[in-house]
Order: C-alpha cells, then structure tokens, then sequence
C-alpha cells in the first residue's frame, strides 16, 4: 500500500483543478516525495516484466484516482520515462482540467478515424504527453472493449515507456474492469477517512473477477503526525 498525502490550500473553483498537481506546483513538497516512492516501487514491482499499462481507478468519485494518476504521470516523465496519460473516463472526464486543456479532439476520435493520435495528443511536460477524451460516447463501455482501443493500447504500448489508464470507480459501471482486463496492472485509489472496508473488498473482488493484476493500493487523504495537516484534494 502507498500511502499518499496532499497540502491542504484555498478552495478551489469547480473547474480549477490545475492545483492538484502538487509535483509540478512544489517538487520538495512531502506529497512529491510521496509520488516518487509510487514511482519507484512500480520500477521494481516486477523486475522481469514491469508493467507498462497501468489502470487507476478508485471505488467511488472524488477518492484522488485522477489526482494521482497525473501526479504519477509527472514523476514517471521526470525520471526520462517517456509516459502517456490517457483519460478513459468516458463518462466524466477530469484529466483535461487537471492539466488546464481543452477538451475538443481525444481519444474517441482517434478511436473513430476521425483524427490522428499525434494531432490531438498534447505535450505539456516533457516526457509527458496527455491523451484527453474528446467528445462524450453513448456507449463507453462498449469503446472500451472495441477492437479498435485494443489496437489503440498496442501502439502505444510500443511508442511510450508507461501508459496510464485513468479509469471511472468501479461501484458505477463496468468501464475500469473492461480496462483492467487490457491493462498489465491495475491501482486501487482509496480515501482513507471515507473508503469503507467492504468497499474495497467489492472493488478487489470486481477486478480479480476478469483477472486483473493488482499492483497495489494508493491511500488518499491520510492524517500523519509529521505532515503539518492532512491533503484533501481528491477526485
């Protein structure tokens, strides 16, 4: 389990989310530090085959999996990983917000035909490059499980060091097990004050269910005696 920690700011307006990207904002911050120790036991998770395809997804809204998923995301392009960030909540996408882009062309139309990966990819770091939704599907989980996203997720597998999945919470619909099915790794996103323990059970059980490979779990929002406050900034 890592466990993760945010600093508590102003409050932020609706669609401002740019703060939750701590490792950019404050590197030495002990939330960065956080992040790194994330990134570096996912190097050494699995020596032989470390996973390239990794699903982050939580078991309710607002428990930090787009947070985190950013944040890893920076530290993995930091470390000279050449890292994708591919936001497939198809339903409510956030990832775009966080990295302060529009959202017009993304993942769907490429899936579609309509544009090319690199027209639509945006770089805002680099080694980091952020693949947003595009226009809303009325079938998500079907996208998700189309052949067209499996040879989506084959591309890229090749193009980048990492991918990262940020994927819908598991109670709501069945999109992140659609994901953890492709994916070489899934990360269980939690709340430490609001995730119930049988909440998580559920959500373990639905991702063992397709035989998912579970790297670990990411504790959000945790209280510690030598962090000057807690960090509430989840999603």
């Amino acid at each position: 389990m890592f466990r993760l920690f945010r600093r508590q700011r102003g409050k932020e307006e609706p669609d401002d989310l740019t703060g939750r990207l701590i490792t950019v904002l404050d590197p030495y911050a002990k939330a960065s530090e956080a992040y790194r120790t994330l990134r570096t036991n996912l190097f050494y998770s699995v020596v032989d085959t470390p996973p390239k395809v990794i699903v982050l997804t939580s078991h309710a809204p607002r428990e930090g999996k787009s947070t985190t998923c950013a944040n890893l995301g920076v530290v993995l392009a930091q470390a000279d990983k050449r890292t994708l960030i591919v936001d497939c909540d198809l339903r409510r996408p956030v990832i775009h917000k966080v990295f302060d882009l529009r959202n017009i062309d993304g993942l769907t139309n490429v899936l579609t035909g309509e544009r090319e990966l690199p027209e639509v990819w945006r770089e805002p770091l680099k080694n980091l490059t952020v693949l947003t939704v595009g226009p809303i599907p009325l079938n998500p989980a079907e996208v998700l499980g189309s052949r067209r996203f499996s040879q989506f997720l084959d591309r890229v597998r090749r193009e980048f060091d990492y991918v990262l999945l940020d994927a819908p919470p598991t109670h709501l619909v069945s999109d992140p097990m659609v994901l953890a099915s492709q994916g070489d790794g899934v990360l269980l996103v939690l709340d430490a004050q609001n995730t119930g323990k049988g909440a998580v059970r559920k959500s373990l059980r639905s991702l063992e269910a397709v035989g998912a490979n579970i790297l670990g779990t990411v504790m959000n929002n945790q209280e510690g005696s030598n962090v000057g406050g807690y960090y509430r900034y989840t999603y």
